[in-house]
């Protein structure tokens, strides 16, 4: 895991999916774009925040502490990598 500080560029709707291994079958979901501070080239990250810190409201240009999780995958030949973001906190 990472923790950095991010800004956010964009954070999209929160939307509930079934989930077996969340309380009560649901479980929010929310994906935000986060880019490295420095300039408009730098790094982006698009990460999904699931449970509670999926029910984070954040406007664009707000700056976070993000801890993310980055882990690959493969699926049909092809190999992904999901980044998903553990902890967000307001700066």
């Amino acid at each position: 895991m990472q923790t950095m500080l991010l800004k956010v560029v964009s954070c999209g709707d929160m939307f509930s999916v079934k989930s077996e291994k969340a309380e009560g079958g649901q479980l929010n979901k929310r994906q935000l774009v986060l880019q490295e501070l420095g300039g408009k080239y730098e790094p982006t990250y698009v990460v999904t925040a699931l449970g509670d810190t999926a029910t984070m409201e954040f406007s664009e240009g707000e700056l976070v502490f993000a801890t993310m999780r980055f882990q690959g995958r493969e699926y049909n030949g092809q190999n992904y990598m999901d980044i998903v973001a553990t902890e967000l906190i307001r700066k």
